[in-house]
């Protein structure tokens, strides 16, 4: 089903938020996140092109997601097309700071927004990126606050193993990412699993 207006503006501003903020996190240069990290850990395994490797892992993350009921939608090919534009846009526009305390102020700006627009996309409820939903699969019983730190640390170490590396970044986003973007979610009033909301449903008929 195609989402109503107000879900399509939650989507697209939420993807556009995210994506700043992940342009911030990688611009500080202090350590990426823990998908990322794994990502990349299995491009210097292998050989294989990033993207390509990013592609194939965020395919088997979302479809094992499915196997646990969270259902891929439109929001998962928008998340991971409208992010990575919107980070290289916001990149091209903002190299890495020389001077530390600007690297440390990066980072910390990055968190308030990455789970602003990690809330708004998923509170979209149109469907899951790839770690979003390998989190959400497993909410309940661990809690998304909680699961996505899991889904985070387990991509950290994995691509640590295979040679890539980690920072206080990548430490930071495993820590307090995920309890972030809960709190956030219940400031915002905002539901972050992925089944149909009543109270959308209007929205989709408007």
């Amino acid at each position: 089903m195609i989402p109503g207006p107000r879900r399509t503006a939650m989507l697209l501003l939420g993807c556009v938020v995210l994506g700043t903020g992940v342009a911030l996190l990688l611009a500080a240069d202090l350590g990426s996140d823990g998908y990322s990290t794994f990502v990349n850990g299995l491009t210097l395994a292998t050989g294989v092109a990033f993207w390509v490797v990013n592609l194939v892992v965020g395919v088997v993350l979302v479809v094992l997601a499915a196997l646990r009921g969270v259902r891929p939608g439109v929001g998962t090919v928008v998340q991971v097309v409208l992010v990575g534009v919107t980070v290289s846009v916001v990149l091209a526009l903002l190299p890495t700071p020389g001077a530390t305390g600007w690297r440390v102020a990066l980072l910390l700006a990055a968190f308030p927004v990455l789970a602003v627009g990690i809330a708004l996309y998923l509170g979209s409820h149109t469907g899951a990126g790839p770690a979003e939903a390998a989190a959400l699969a497993w909410d309940p019983p661990v809690p998304f606050r909680w699961s996505y730190s899991v889904v985070q640390g387990g991509g950290a170490l994995a691509g640590w193993l295979l040679g890539a590396t980690v920072g206080v970044g990548t430490l930071a986003v495993i820590v307090l990412l995920g309890p972030a973007v809960d709190l956030t979610a219940r400031i915002l009033r905002l539901d972050l699993r992925q089944e149909t909301d009543p109270a959308l449903r209007e929205d989709d008929l408007a």
